[in-house]
């Protein structure tokens, strides 16, 4: 499609009129209209002011596309990856993970990923499958991955978790008060901290890190994008750096960071 057929379709995906995206840019509607019928292009300034009207990147608007992409919300179905972990998590007799993961999938049940239609579990689940790819197959890594968003997305307390005490710990440290624009850099700060001391909270995070980047895309508006850059690149490369000082978690520690930096990468390209 051409740079006006982007345009156009973008428009009217928001149900916006040429009028009141020309108010928004301060520019007259026959303006948008041009563009639109391909007699134009917008100038970088107006390209950039578009993408920030639309919440997309700007090669969204100003790549001509001949061929429209399929994309997938969810690259594997989540009661197969429920039955991968609770396989794997008899075989290895992990016994905490085993009640955490039937607790995680009645706690999160019926929440969905932003702006999707993929039941919320599929992301614990998929740290679990994450963690287990790189032979990490440690009771309470594996459970604390099924836990880790329980205390803030579904209202349960610590002490009630049905594992032992150094999971509730791990997850404990996983769990992030909500923040304002305010105190988010402190809170942040002591958040990334607790979480720095503890190679297998740092280890969690950094996988958490790498599912939330991979759909971000969809599932995060334009601003909270450039946020989650800004703190991916703040606080991970200490945290990497934890983890790749743990001697079982050396390898793992080179996956992760090629997987982060090669997905910031892609954003900053697309952005």
């Amino acid at each position: 499609m051409s740079i006006g057929m982007n345009i156009k379709n973008l428009r009217e995906e928001r149900r916006l009129t040429q009028e009141q995206v020309a108010d928004a840019l301060g520019i007259s509607f026959q303006a948008v209209s041009s563009w639109e019928r391909d007699e134009y292009k917008p100038d970088t300034d107006k390209l950039i002011r578009l993408a920030e009207l639309f919440d997309v990147s700007v090669s969204a608007i100003a790549e001509e596309r001949h061929k429209a992409f399929k994309t997938k919300e969810a690259i594997y179905n989540w009661e197969h990856m429920k039955t991968y972990v609770k396989t794997t998590a008899k075989n290895f007799k992990l016994r905490n993970a085993l009640k955490a993961i039937d607790y995680a999938v009645e706690a999160h049940e019926g929440q969905k990923r932003k702006k999707s239609g993929i039941p919320y579990i599929y992301h614990p689940l998929n740290l679990a499958c994450h963690a287990l790819s790189m032979d990490i197959a440690e009771d309470e890594i594996i459970a604390a991955c099924m836990l880790h968003d329980v205390i803030e997305d579904c209202g349960r307390r610590l002490e009630d978790l049905p594992v032992n005490d150094e999971t509730k710990e791990l997850v404990g440290l996983l769990t992030c008060e909500e923040t304002t624009d305010d105190n988010r850099d402190r809170i942040l700060k002591e958040y990334y901290g607790g979480i720095l001391a503890n190679p297998k909270a740092a280890l969690i995070k950094c996988m958490d890190r790498c599912n939330n980047l991979t759909t971000m895309s969809w599932g995060l508006s334009r601003e909270r994008i450039y946020r989650m850059i800004r703190e991916t690149e703040e606080y991970y490369p200490k945290l990497l750096d934890a983890v790749k000082a743990t001697p079982e978690y050396n390898s793992a520690a080179w996956l992760l960071k090629y997987q982060i930096e090669s997905m910031l990468d892609i954003y900053k390209r697309l952005m």
